[in-house]
């Protein structure tokens, strides 16, 4: 769990719901002190338990390169609404709900840059892999190439124990978390009350957080949706490596980033998986799992880097593309005049007018 460690926010950034046609998700946004928004805008999605508010630290800073920054909480995360049922929680559905973001924060073809942190990181990369084409970049933070690993996958698998749930897969987990009765919606509540009585509170109050901070952490757990805890936790247990199939896609650039002490996904692990990937790969000092928390001048500053290397990469792309095209068409031009002039050469000369 990403733990803020203020919640005050900056000048110029401010909360909005973003209406799209899969419905409606919360959102902090920021954008540029002045002038126009010269780049490409960016989304930035959370982990497991995490929210938009994981990413305070770094948006002013990512907005000042001239870019508008939204972070959100997905379907059913902290204050956007929950999904009808547990099978709205399955990556497939997420992700899909990432691309309808896309095309609302950038509806023109220029595309928009897409980060995601985690569980963020593993749905931002099914959103890639669905073929969603408004994607110009993707960026993993403390991301791996499958399921969670370690510490954090034993604390998880205990979280889910407590339910009886943890050796289910997605699919039945679905239903179990589904609405379909007023019992499992009470049993799933009891479930996320619990986790924070016996578990979350306690540990927070030893770390000796702010109370402000702890009154945070409650809100956002008991306002994200049980079921979709449920059935994301199974994903983060379950996930398979797809690591592959992004690098065979030859789809946007990518940037590896984690903190050199991240404990959800090894950092070799998450080297590794960069250099299938053939994308840049940054390590960050003195920082853990959550280095848009514990280390965000470092992360925003590689963000801004790697995004805009990636719009000037496209443009080059899309002018050699465009000089390509007006040299076809002027070879094309230049051989249909070709073939016409010998044509009329070979015409028969009218006979004179009597």
């Amino acid at each position: 769990m990403s733990t803020p460690r203020s919640l005050d926010l900056p000048d110029l950034v401010r909360s909005v719901t973003m209406h799209t046609r899969r419905g409606s998700f919360a959102a902090l946004q920021s954008r540029p002190a002045s002038g126009v928004c010269e780049r490409r805008p960016a989304i930035l999605v959370p982990g497991y338990t995490g929210s938009k508010e994981d990413f305070i630290p770094v948006l002013r800073p990512l907005a000042s390169a001239s870019r508008i920054v939204t972070a959100i909480d997905m379907r059913g995360q902290y204050q956007s609404a929950a999904a009808a049922s547990g099978d709205g929680y399955t990556p497939d559905e997420l992700a899909a709900d990432i691309c309808a973001l896309a095309d609302e924060v950038a509806p023109d073809d220029d595309g928009v840059h897409l980060l995601g942190h985690s569980l963020g990181g593993l749905i931002a990369r099914h959103a890639v892999l669905s073929g969603a084409s408004r994607i110009g970049s993707l960026a993993l933070l403390g991301s791996g190439p499958g399921c969670i690993t370690g510490r954090r996958q034993e604390a998880l698998r205990s979280m889910l124990d407590l339910l009886g749930i943890a050796e289910r897969g997605i699919a039945d987990t679905g239903r179990a978390a589904g609405a379909a009765s007023a019992a499992d919606t009470i049993a799933l509540q009891s479930w996320a009350q619990q986790l924070w009585e016996e578990h979350i509170g306690p540990q927070v109050r030893a770390e000796g957080l702010a109370e402000h901070i702890i009154a945070f952490l409650r809100e956002r757990h008991l306002g994200n949706c049980p079921a979709g805890l449920v059935v994301m936790g199974n994903f983060l247990l379950s996930c398979p490596d797809r690591t592959a199939e992004l690098a065979r896609l030859n789809g946007p650039p990518i940037l590896v980033i984690y903190g050199e002490n991240d404990d959800a996904w090894p950092p070799k692990v998450q080297d590794r998986m960069g250099r299938r990937l053939r994308a840049q790969r940054v390590c960050i000092p003195a920082a853990a799992h959550s280095p848009a928390i514990e280390a965000p001048e470092t992360t925003a500053s590689t963000l801004t880097s790697f995004w805009n290397t990636a719009e000037q990469t496209s443009r080059r792309r899309r002018r050699s593309t465009a000089g390509a095209a007006r040299s076809a068409a002027a070879q094309s031009s230049a051989a249909q005049s070709s073939a016409i002039r010998p044509a009329l050469a070979d015409r028969p000369a009218s006979p004179p007018d009597a």
